[in-house]
């Protein structure tokens, strides 16, 4: 074992990459405990993918000083950034680079200070923090670190045993924060993930290899026996139609203090992984904190509106067919099944294929927008869990890149439907963020594992229903009934056009069966069947 004070970048880059191994071997089990039963790309393998492409970068690095590794790393994880989970931890890898700036080694003290760079950052990376996630977790870790510092600044070991054990202890308390953990009886999948980073280098460090090769994680269960009891921190209410209002800065290397500057002076702030801002934004949504949103007008608060779009979808087939981009603004859109990236493509877009248990990295979205001809260009996620990945992109390309936060295809797809070739890219922007309020979408899948939400006991393997990718409306065992409840609690009966992707997993018959019945039953609405082809998704509705 090392002396207290010689740590260098090397260890630095060897504990996190015994970190991951250590998580790898958990990656199922944090996955099992989303709150939310989707078969989507999940906490745990995000996480994991991301740490790879810090790894991967850091061995690339030919400076084994702390600072220089350090920003390998955060370097290393922004472009692997995939999903919510992950583009926050390349937050905390971003501020433990900052922490670490001019240093050769580190001790105790240098990773308590990084610690709390890395929660200060990781914070002000997000437009609506919701605490009892990770959030918490690196915030009450960095606390503690720097509690033991103070007694011992040049024990390293010292300093990381408090911090893991009392990241142990915050994730546990996560259910008493955040009150849909606490229903569901589990903790903060992130924060979970997090402790078993720090438990895996911690290990490294203290130079348990025996255990890190031949033993797993212990996982955290919820400390919820007496929280019943307590007061739970109150968390914004959820609305139908809530307001997501966007921010995106342009230009490159910027300096977080330069934008707080910027934005204090305009009374507003830009939400940029990775840069420094501290302005909440309301945001009515049906899953408060899961939305990140970023602007596409530097300084502008753009108020967004409920927008009746029936008009712009008449003659739906058609305007499929004849609709397109300009020559000087690029539409990339993320998209799965076959039908659904024909749509997009039929639209004009330019399609990186991902999604549902596909989310796709940083680098392969900016891989699809570097080649492109023009300077300009419009990224639809089409998932809440691209939001924050596709928000990379604009740092990394010198291209003016605008992201509209479409959590769902029938959003990406509306959103194209509005695009206006003759309008510039700031109205188009505009207009495509409003329009995404204007659907709603539906989607039918199998629950991945037994769940408790919303007063709803799920068993694995039931057909589920979910609105807007955020709010679980019913369960059972036939996909045609889950279907119509869905719809029904979805607002079927206040839209107009109701549009019907069916996936891979649903034969066409089945789909028109469906759809008849719908006709029955609203006469006055106008049906639509188009083959999705997505897997995992017996249907995915849009209704506006």
């Amino acid at each position: 074992m090392k002396q207290a004070s010689s740590w260098n970048g090397n260890d630095l880059r060897d504990m996190f990459a015994a970190g991951s191994n250590w998580l790898e071997k958990s990656v199922a089990e944090v996955n099992a405990i989303n709150v939310f039963p989707v078969p989507d790309g999940d906490t745990g393998t995000n996480m994991l993918l991301t740490l790879r492409s810090v790894i991967e970068e850091a061995d690339r690095a030919t400076d084994n000083t702390t600072s220089v590794m350090s920003k390998a790393m955060s370097h290393g994880a922004l472009l692997g950034a995939r999903g919510n989970s992950g583009v926050i931890l390349s937050q905390i890898f971003r501020g433990l680079s900052k922490g670490f700036d001019g240093k050769d080694s580190f001790n105790g003290a240098d990773w308590a200070k990084a610690l709390a760079q890395a929660a200060k950052t990781a914070r002000e990376g997000l437009s609506n923090p919701v605490e009892g996630t990770i959030i918490t977790v690196i915030k009450d870790v960095s606390t503690i670190a720097q509690k033991q510092a103070e007694k011992n600044p040049e024990d390293l070991i010292a300093v990381m045993e408090a911090a893991v054990n009392e990241a142990k202890e915050s994730v546990a308390r996560t259910p008493n924060l955040l009150p849909v953990l606490m229903e569901a009886g589990v903790v903060d999948a992130g924060g979970q993930g997090l402790y078993i980073l720090l438990d895996g280098a911690l290990r490294y460090l203290k130079g348990e290899i025996e255990e890190l090769q031949f033993k797993k994680p212990q996982m955290v269960s919820a400390n919820i026996t007496a929280s019943r009891n307590v007061n739970i921190a109150p968390t914004e209410e959820e609305e139908a139609y809530g307001y997501c209002t966007n921010f995106l800065l342009e230009g490159d290397n910027l300096d977080p203090e330069k934008i707080r500057r910027k934005l204090d002076g305009r009374g507003q702030s830009l939400v940029v992984a990775g840069d420094e801002t501290n302005v909440r934004v309301h945001i009515h949504t049906y899953d408060p904190g899961s939305i990140l949103a970023y602007a596409t007008t530097l300084g502008t608060l753009h108020q967004i509106q409920i927008q009746n779009m029936d008009d712009q979808h008449v003659g739906f087939k058609e305007m499929q067919k004849q609709k397109s981009m300009p020559a000087d603004i690029v539409v990339v859109a993320v998209g799965f099944g076959e039908g659904m990236i024909k749509v997009f493509e039929s639209l004009g877009a330019v399609v990186v294929k991902g999604g549902q248990t596909m989310n796709p990295s940083v680098k392969e979205i900016l891989a699809a927008v570097e080649p492109l001809e023009v300077n300009r260009v419009i990224i639809l996620p089409n998932n809440k869990n691209i939001i924050l990945t596709a928000a990379q992109i604009k740092e990394l390309t010198k291209k003016q890149v605008e992201i509209i936060p479409s959590r769902t295809l029938p959003q990406g797809i509306t959103a194209l439907l509005t695009f206006n070739y003759e309008s510039t890219m700031e109205e188009n922007v505009q207009a495509m963020t409003k329009a995404i309020k204007s659907v709603k979408s539906v989607e039918i899948t199998t629950a991945a594992r037994s769940t408790q939400i919303n007063g709803m006991k799920i068993k694995q393997g039931q057909i589920i229903g979910i609105i807007d990718d955020s709010e679980l409306v019913a369960c059972g065992d036939d996909v045609r009934s889950v279907l119509m409840d869905s719809l029904t609690k979805g607002g079927i009966d206040s839209a107009e056009l109701v549009t019907l992707y069916y996936g891979a997993d649903t034969k066409e018959r089945d789909a028109e069966k469906a759809a008849q019945m719908l006709r029955e039953k609203y006469p006055g609405k106008q049906i639509e069947v188009v083959k999705g082809g997505q897997p995992h998704y017996f249907y995915i509705v849009s209704l506006e």
